[in-house]
């Protein structure tokens, strides 16, 4: 009997983590769960070590890791504690590791997952944004390291599943067109536009169809989720903003589609459960059960389908150029998002001025080339600064 996949959750407090955890108590025979992170959720991620009895559990600060590690002692648990970026660094490139699931949100998942990649574990994606700061450089850690990386994100899974195993080859020479990335519009896809200054955090975050963090329902609501999508799909797919278009389908049931030369447009299609492409990903090239209930097509009756209206969502028109431009603006374009999405959240600013702010800051910039990793992390961080800086004119 083989042993089962020792699997490291960066992200363990979060949707995706939290998905993951649940997939794999359903396979105790094929996955152990080797290291579990958290950034603030530190009760939860306690009650996360004594479900699960990983190896390691990593936090941000030397107090929690004191504070969590007494506690794991007092459960009778030998789980080691790490501490910050290093620990995270370690838990995903360790020997005994064998998959990293890597859904810390933001920035601070760049580092821990090139870690992983380049330390040749198999890595399934849902930290969109250490593509889309980093593309070209990520993408040469993969090919270098000969690492499986396998997309988490439910629409990038579903464009996964619907190209053939060559699709390295480039997409043209297997007769992709182009590749239809789905959108379910989000709360505010029907609002009356002068609304949208009045709208609140808690109206941002209350997705129509899926259960996700903070920041990121923020940016379904903006649809800058999208538009970091579509810029990580370039990256994983290797191909062009150009040949990637934006369909909104309100009941998130199509989760992607990849239109061919000949006419056909072959789709992935499930209920909207992260633990779908989750499975995937986990057993991959296998199939294992999810927990997810059948997709019912008689309750759901009809799919809708509508081209997104950029005057109403900016952000999604923003990325397109940030792909296009290349080079340091996508690094900027994310930056940027993350100061302001925290400010809308903070009441600081409304909403519409989300893309306000990203418009106004990659216009200030110059586009660069980013040749190492330690230029992008400049890149964000003066970008991060020029955001405050707007901020300190412009927020309430």
């Amino acid at each position: 009997m083989t042993q089962p996949q020792q699997i490291t959750v960066l992200g363990a407090t979060g949707s995706v983590g939290l998905s993951t955890l649940d997939v794999i108590a359903r396979h105790p025979s094929r996955y152990k769960v080797f290291a579990l992170t958290g950034f603030t959720r530190l009760d939860e991620l306690l009650a996360l070590c004594v479900r699960h009895a990983p190896q390691f559990a990593v936090v941000p600060t030397t107090a929690g890791a004191r504070q969590l590690q007494d506690d794991l002692h007092a459960a009778g648990l030998d789980t080691r504690v790490l501490v910050g970026e290093g620990g995270l660094c370690e838990v995903s490139a360790h020997p005994l590791v064998d998959t990293v699931l890597a859904a810390i949100v933001g920035a601070a998942g760049l580092r821990p997952t090139l870690a992983a990649v380049e330390a040749g574990k198999k890595v399934l994606l849902a930290n969109k944004e250490a593509l889309v700061m980093s593309g070209a450089l990520f993408m040469q850690a993969v090919r270098r390291s000969g690492t499986v990386l396998l997309p988490l994100d439910s629409e990038h899974n579903a464009i996964f599943q619907c190209l053939p195993g060559n699709y390295a080859d480039g997409l043209g020479a297997i007769g992709v067109r182009r590749i239809l990335l789905t959108a379910s519009g989000g709360p505010f896809r029907e609002t009356p536009l002068p609304q949208l200054e009045h709208v609140s955090p808690e109206q941002a975050c209350a997705h129509p169809n899926w259960s996700m963090g903070r920041k990121i329902s923020v940016d379904s609501a903006s649809m800058m989720n999208k538009g970091l999508e579509l810029i990580e799909a370039c990256w994983l797919f290797d191909t062009t903003p150009a040949h990637i278009e934006v369909v909104i389908h309100p009941q998130s049931v199509i989760h992607s589609m990849v239109d061919y030369l000949d006419g056909s447009v072959l789709a992935q299609l499930g209920n909207p459960d992260m633990r779908t492409p989750i499975a995937h990903a986990l057993a991959w090239p296998e199939r294992i059960e999810s927990g997810v209930a059948p997709l019912d097509l008689f309750s759901i009756a009809r799919l809708d389908f509508q081209a997104p209206d950029e005057s109403r969502f900016p952000c999604l028109r923003l990325a397109r150029q940030a792909a296009q431009a290349g080079g340091s603006a996508p690094a900027v374009l994310n930056a940027v998002n993350e100061i302001a999405v925290t400010a809308f959240l903070d009441r600081r600013i409304r909403f519409p001025e989300i893309a306000g702010m990203i418009d106004e800051v990659l216009n200030l910039e110059p586009v660069v080339a980013v040749s190492e990793l330690e230029a992008v992390f400049e890149v964000d961080a003066k970008a991060r600064a020029l955001a405050r800086q707007w901020l300190s004119r412009n927020a309430r």
